[in-house]
């Protein structure tokens, strides 16, 4: 009987050793970042998206959903804009490539800033400059012609962590306005906040693969503070309005969830 006791209580022992986790307090509260993940789950998005959120003036991402690597397509006409104003000044391919995404404009950016190995250096250049360390921009092909830079690799975490340093970054003043009066056709996703958001947005087809729909902006919170966004979604068959309709289900929910953000600024006198 005694060994029989024995072995009841090593089973006891046993298997409440099983069940031993890190210690957990009645009552403590979820952290903000952990409150975003369990609400973000909580939306059953039927599609793949993925979103990162950086803190303007840089800080820790909180990345949820997706990850999958995205290419970059309109959205890298942002850094290109930045760094052909600070080069020529403000001009109409500036406005139409941001405003209307217009690709000829963007061409015109692109050959303003040298010869192709000369865009591609320049554009690498700004995408370091706003804390973006890893991004390779497209080379130009090995006839010289110009890079497609749209085909650009540009993940969302490093897409956010350098859109989160864009104001901080001389002469962004501009882009960041012509960001905030983009035409319809780019006017979903952080537009949809019902908050004062900047963005650009990029998109593209593979024949039978479907679409690739993202986005990248800064969104104005209650405090006045900013956060950068970076979002996109790509699936077999999925069309360019079904990957809007997800994207703009997201820019709902940041709405709905901007008391959890993590917002940030610029050091004084940065960004003019």
């Amino acid at each position: 009987m005694a060994a029989i006791a024995v072995i009841a209580a090593a089973a006891v022992y046993a298997g409440h050793y099983e069940k031993v986790g890190p210690p957990v307090v009645a009552g403590t509260p979820l952290s903000p970042q952990e409150q975003l993940h369990t609400s973000f789950d909580e939306l059953g998005l039927a599609l793949p998206v993925g979103v990162a959120i950086t803190p303007v003036g840089g800080g820790a991402t909180v990345l949820l959903g997706d990850q999958s690597v995205l290419d970059a397509w309109s959205t890298i006409k942002i850094p290109l804009a930045l760094e052909a104003e600070r080069r020529h000044g403000a001009n109409r391919s500036e406005t139409k490539a941001i405003i209307d995404s217009d690709n000829r404009s963007a061409r015109l950016l692109t050959r303003s800033l040298g010869t192709p190995d000369e865009a591609v250096r320049a554009v690498t250049r700004v995408l370091r400059e706003g804390g973006d360390p890893h991004t390779v921009v497209r080379p130009a092909g090995d006839d010289a012609q110009w890079p497609h830079l749209g085909e650009t690799v540009w993940t969302l975490a490093d897409s956010a962590a350098w859109t989160a340093h864009l104001p901080c970054l001389s002469g962004s003043a501009h882009v960041l306005d012509l960001m905030s009066h983009v035409a319809t056709a780019q006017n979903w996703g952080l537009r949809k906040t019902s908050g004062d958001a900047a963005v650009k947005g990029g998109w593209g087809a593979e024949p039978g693969a479907g679409w690739l729909v993202r986005q990248i902006g800064i969104l104005t919170l209650d405090d006045r503070t900013r956060v950068a966004v970076s979002m996109g979604v790509a699936a077999p068959k999925m069309s360019f309005e079904q990957g809007v309709g997800a994207l703009n289900a997201v820019g709902r929910w940041l709405g709905r969830e901007r008391s959890l953000l993590p917002g940030g600024s610029c050091p004084v006198a940065a960004g003019r």
